[in-house]
């Protein structure tokens, strides 16, 4: 259980805060100035804590440690976030919200099934090559409090499972899939690219390579492709088209 900001933790100091909050109407001079500078010092302690929370955990991470990292004291952390849990929130919603947004974009796209596949695992996979911290936050959601992954499965991936198992259902009736379970075929699909960069620190301890390295996500992104083209499709050579 993340502990809850005390009562000390959460006064704020005298000094000024930067946020939309205590700059009054928008109207007023210099307003604009003061809201871009608070969604850059939230940003960056968003970035901070996605870092810290990867590395250790929510259990594990301080917000003196957090506020340390981003430049801040904790007082101004508190400002912008009431506690730990809400921070270690922002952190998932800040990856979460934008993945749905595109994901539901592709999966209801028009074209053929075998087409708007292609695209949703591509951008599943370039989606966490861009973000090296996400594949750890991801698993340590998996291991957090019952009520949190409720909440964020119920929210953000209930709604890409659904339209996922639609389209690879729709794949199989027009025969462009296999006969698949598609419930199991979602899990190897996230699997295909999750792990990858899951597994990225022991890959490299064992082996020296670095996953993020922009030649490797090239050549394992084309592989994961081909993987799902001959694992899946009934013609994979068949060119692709809307």
């Amino acid at each position: 259980m993340l502990r809850k900001a005390s009562t000390t933790e959460a006064v704020l100091t005298k000094r000024p805060l930067i946020g939309t909050r205590a700059v009054g109407p928008s109207h007023q001079p210099g307003s604009g100035v003061r809201q871009q500078r608070g969604a850059e010092t939230r940003a960056t302690i968003l970035h901070a804590a996605e870092r810290i929370f990867a590395e250790v955990g929510p259990e594990g991470a301080r917000t003196e440690a957090i506020a340390e990292a981003a430049g801040v004291n904790k007082a101004l952390l508190y400002y912008y976030f009431k506690g730990k849990d809400d921070l270690y929130l922002a952190v998932l919603e800040s990856h979460l919200t934008e993945f749905r947004r595109r994901a539901l974009g592709v999966l209801e796209s028009k074209g053929s099934a075998r087409v708007r596949l292609l695209r949703y695992v591509s951008l599943h996979f370039d989606f966490i090559s861009a973000r090296p911290y996400y594949p750890r936050l991801a698993h340590r959601l998996m291991s957090s409090d019952d009520r949190l992954v409720q909440r964020v499965v119920q929210e953000y991936s209930a709604p890409i499972y659904r339209k996922l198992a639609e389209l690879i259902e729709e794949g199989v009736r027009s025969r462009e899939f296999r006969q698949v379970n598609s419930h199991h075929t979602i899990y190897s699909l996230v699997g295909l690219s999750v792990f990858y960069f899951a597994a990225a620190p022991v890959v490299k301890e064992l082996t020296q390579i670095d996953a993020f390295d922009r030649a490797n996500v090239a050549c394992r992104r084309d592989e994961v492709l081909k993987f799902i083209r001959y694992g899946l499709f009934r013609d994979p050579a068949q060119e692709l088209s809307d």
